[in-house]
């Protein structure tokens, strides 16, 4: 946590090099991740070639390199800093939304980036009168896990909800709240549905679906991405989901898995693949082949 803080402090084009670096060091440090992330994308770009998808394992390694500078520019870096960074797009979309006297779903995903965008949302959401908030999964470090709640608490506003505990959030949505949950992760035995994922079969949540139902919340894209230029973010805001949920919880996790596919194809090496996506009963693709 020490070290965490000293990088933060660092200027920004330097923390980036620094993370860059650190990505390449654990592209050839942990063969493990290496080996599902070039799963995962041998299995959701097919048509690439060998040797593009190899150069986009690389950028991808780098972009989570920085990932990890950019959780202590989250957690421990000045609010001036942070509002130099970012441009939001589409904030119409999230005003429109506020007009509604309800509570919204912020609809993320695993951008390598997606810790500071909470952060650098956070401004927006309380200009508009939102109090803020996100679904986590408790890490299993317990001083990480204190430390991540206290920072998270401290920067966007409302107590961060773990993932496990639907009473809080259906709570927080009831009272207009905004909160962010990311729906990319793989779903547990009880609330998926098995539905496309760039050409593949995987568990999908349908927890945001029966969220939204109870509560009649908003549900708004929000989406983190570094400039191409590397001199910030763009805070993508898409537009709130209309006639959703319906009542097929299959065709709402599908609308949703589209959602993200197209943010992830503008620069795939910014999409968290290190996570075994689509392991499925009877069938693993991340299972060593005997040769």
């Amino acid at each position: 946590m020490g070290l965490g803080w000293l990088l933060s402090q660092l200027p920004y084009g330097l923390q980036m090099r620094i993370g860059a670096g650190l990505g390449v060091l654990a592209y050839y440090l942990v063969p493990s991740r290496r080996a599902v992330a070039r799963i995962n994308l041998e299995l959701c770009y097919p048509a690439m070639s060998d040797m593009d998808r190899k150069r986009l394992l690389k950028a991808h390694f780098r972009s989570v390199g920085q990932g990890a500078l950019e959780t202590g520019i989250c957690w421990w870096g000045s609010q001036s800093k942070i509002d130099n960074l970012a441009e939001i797009e589409g904030l119409h979309y999230l005003e429109d939304a506020a007009t509604r006297g309800r509570g919204i779903i912020l609809l993320s995903a695993h951008t390598t980036s997606l810790e500071l965008g909470v952060r650098m949302a956070q401004k927006y959401m309380a200009g508009l009168g939102f109090e803020t908030t996100a679904m986590y999964k408790p890490p299993r470090d317990p001083v990480l896990d204190r430390v991540m709640k206290q920072r998270r608490d401290a920067h966007i506003g409302g107590a961060s909800i773990p993932d496990d505990d639907v009473v809080a959030l259906l709570a927080a949505l009831r009272r207009g709240d905004a909160v962010w949950y990311a729906a990319d992760q793989k779903a547990g035995n009880r609330l998926h549905v098995v539905v496309d994922f760039f050409g593949q079969p995987a568990r999908t949540h349908v927890a945001i679906s029966r969220v939204a139902k109870m509560t009649k919340a908003a549900v708004v894209p929000f989406f983190t991405l570094r400039r191409a230029d590397g001199s910030g973010y763009r805070l993508i805001v898409k537009p709130p989901l209309a006639d959703f949920p319906s009542d097929d919880e299959a065709a709402d996790a599908r609308r949703i898995n589209a959602i993200i596919e197209t943010v992830v194809n503008e620069d795939p090496a910014q999409y968290f693949w290190l996570h075994q996506r689509f392991k499925r009963t009877g069938v693993n693709p991340y299972q060593p082949t005997e040769k």
